[in-house]
C-alpha cells in the first residue's frame, strides 16, 4: 500500500494544510493500492510562494549550471526506472512491457533531448543595434494527465527547468504515484528548493487555484478540450500565458497501394496501444470505399490478435484507467451500433474471463460515416472507426472535417503521395508510416490546443523575448 499523502514544497516533504486523504485504485484489480492527499488553494499558495522566491536566483543561473542539474536528474531517472515502471503499471494498468518501455523511455528521452537542445541553445541574438534576449517566463503551473503520465511531466518540466523557470506540478489524481517518485528524483538530484514543487489534488481543488493564481505566470495543461476551455477562462483575469495540448480525433489515411492489407493491420494495432488511451491515436481509419471489405478482414484479424489481460502477464493491452472511463467507452460503442456502423470486432462488455478490472474488448467499426458520434468524439479507448473515401481529395476532406487537429497519420508504400497529402492535412503532426522524432514539434490546431512541446519547440513556450534597443548604437 503506497502512502503518498505529503506534498513536495520548497525542497521539503510537507503535510497538506487541510487533511483530505483519497484512495487510488488499480484498474486491473479494482483494489485500493495507496492514498494521496487532495490539496487546496492554501497548499497552492505555499507552493507558489516557494517557486516565486526560488525564481529570483534560479532565473539567473547559467546554462552550464542547468546542464549539470539535468544530467544529475538523468542519472537519478536511470536509478529509479524500475520503480517508475511499476508505479505506472499499477496506477493506470499498463502492461509491464509498455511501462518498462515507452512510458519510462519517454521520460529518459525527453531529459536527454533537453540536454542536447540546451547545449546548443542561444539565449541572446544581436540584430543590428538591438539585442534580443530570451528570458524565463517565471513561475509555471503544470497540470498533467493520467494516460502518458511520465511523458507529459517530462515534456513540461525539463524545458521549463532548462530555460530557468520554477514550477508547481499537479499530476492526475488518478495516476499520481509516478509523479511522487519523480519528485523524489528531483530532490535526490539536488534541484534547488522551490524550483520544483508537487501538489496533488483534483481540478476544482488545485487546478482552479493554479490557473487563476496571480503569482503564476504561465499554465501548461494537457487534458481534455472541455477542461482546457475552463482553465483558459479561469486564467484570463490574470492575463497569464496558457499553453494547452488537448483532445484529438486523428485520421489515418490508408493509401490505395500494394501495402494496403499490411497498412490496415498496422493501423489497427497502433490504435489499440495503451488501451487506446492516447491523444494522437489513429482513431479514424480512412480506406478506399472499393476496398472496404478487404479492410474489414484485415482489421478484424489484427484486432483479434490484440490480447487484453493482466498487466503483469503477457497481455498486449491492460484495462482502461477507471470505471468512469469504461462506462464512457461502453456508451460510445453502443452508440456506434445504434447509429448503424458495422461491428467488425469486439463490441460491448468485458472480454471473456476478465470480469474484474476495467477491460474493454478491442473493437473495430466499419462503414462509419464522418457524422457519426464515434467519428466525432474522442473515445479514448481501444475502438477504431473505419471510414470510406472515394479518392484522395475526399480523404483529405474527411480528415479535416473535425473540430480537432492534434495529429494525423498516413500509411502505405507510396511515400511521394503521402508527402503531398501530409501538406494538406490541418493538424499539428503528420506521421508517415509511424515516423517518430523526439525533436519534432508537438501540439495541435483548432480545438486541440495551442503552443508546442518537445525538443527546441518546447523551450520557446517557457521564454519571454526582450528587445534591448540601442544596445550597439
Amino acid at each position: 500500500m503506497r502512502d503518498c499523502t505529503k506534498f513536495y514544497i520548497d525542497g521539503q516533504w510537507v503535510d497538506p494544510v487541510t487533511e483530505n486523504t483519497q484512495p487510488v485504485e488499480n484498474p486491473a484489480t479494482e483494489e485500493t493500492i495507496g492514498h494521496i492527499s487532495f490539496g487546496t488553494k492554501a497548499d497552492v499558495d505555499k507552493a507558489v510562494a516557494a517557486a516565486r522566491r526560488a525564481f529570483e536566483s534560479f532565473s539567473q543561473t547559467s546554462k552550464e549550471e542547468r546542464l549539470t542539474l539535468l544530467r544529475a536528474i538523468q542519472a537519478e531517472i536511470a536509478n529509479r526506472k524500475d520503480d517508475l515502471a511499476l508505479a505506472v503499471s499499477e496506477e493506470m494498468g499498463a502492461p509491464m512491457s509498455l511501462a518498462n518501455g515507452p512510458h519510462t523511455g519517454l521520460l529518459a528521452g525527453h531529459c536527454q533531448t533537453a540536454i542536447e537542445v540546451l547545449e546548443k541553445f542561444e539565449f541572446e541574438r544581436q540584430d543590428g543595434p538591438t539585442l534580443h534576449v530570451w528570458e524565463p517566463i517565471g513561475v509555471v503551473g503544470m497540470i498533467t494527465p493520467w494516460n502518458w503520465p511520465l511523458n507529459q511531466i517530462a515534456c513540461k518540466v525539463f524545458p521549463a527547468l532548462a530555460t530557468g523557470n520554477t514550477m508547481i506540478l499537479k499530476p492526475s489524481e488518478i495516476a499520481p504515484f509516478d509523479a511522487y517518485i519523480f519528485a523524489e528524483i528531483m530532490d535526490a538530484a539536488g534541484v534547488p528548493a522551490g524550483v520544483f514543487n508537487l501538489v496533488n489534488g483534483d481540478g476544482p481543488g488545485v487546478g482552479e487555484a493554479m490557473s487563476g493564481h496571480p503569482d503564476i505566470d504561465m499554465i501548461s495543461f494537457t487534458g481534455s478540450t472541455r477542461a482546457g476551455v475552463m482553465i483558459a477562462k479561469n486564467a484570463a483575469d490574470t492575463v497569464k500565458r496558457v499553453a494547452q495540448e488537448l483532445g484529438g480525433k486523428s485520421p489515418n489515411i490508408i493509401l490505395d497501394d500494394s501495402a494496403f492489407t499490411k497498412s490496415v493491420m498496422r493501423g489497427t494495432t497502433a490504435m489499440m496501444g495503451n488501451s487506446g488511451q492516447t491523444c494522437t491515436a489513429p482513431s479514424r481509419m480512412l480506406v478506399p470505399n472499393k476496398r472496404m471489405e478487404e479492410a474489414k478482414a484485415a482489421a478484424k484479424e489484427a484486432a483479434e490478435g490484440v490480447i487484453p489481460g493482466d498487466p503483469k502477464g503477457n497481455a498486449t493491452i491492460g484495462p482502461v484507467v477507471s470505471k468512469a472511463q469504461w462506462d464512457k467507452i461502453q456508451g460510445l460503442i453502443q452508440k456506434g451500433i445504434d447509429e448503424g456502423a458495422t461491428l467488425v470486432a469486439g463490441g460491448p462488455g468485458k472480454p471473456e474471463g476478465l470480469e474484474t478490472g476495467h477491460y474493454v474488448k478491442p473493437t473495430v467499426f466499419a462503414d462509419v460515416t464522418n457524422d457519426m458520434t464515434i467519428a466525432r468524439e474522442e473515445i479514448f479507448g481501444p475502438v477504431l472507426a473505419m471510414i470510406g473515401y472515394d479518392d484522395y481529395d475526399d480523404a483529405i476532406r474527411i480528415s479535416n472535417d473535425t473540430e480537432y487537429g492534434l495529429a494525423s497519420h498516413i500509411m502505405g508504400e507510396d511515400v511521394e503521395t503521402a508527402k503531398k497529402l501530409a501538406k494538406r492535412i490541418r493538424a499539428g503532426r503528420v506521421a508517415i508510416n509511424g515516423g517518430y522524432d523526439m525533436n519534432a514539434a508537438f501540439g495541435g490546431y483548432k480545438k486541440s490546443g495551442n503552443g508546442r512541446e518537445w525538443g527546441e519547440w518546447g523551450f520557446h513556450d517557457f521564454l519571454e523575448v526582450k528587445a534591448v534597443m540601442g544596445y550597439d548604437a
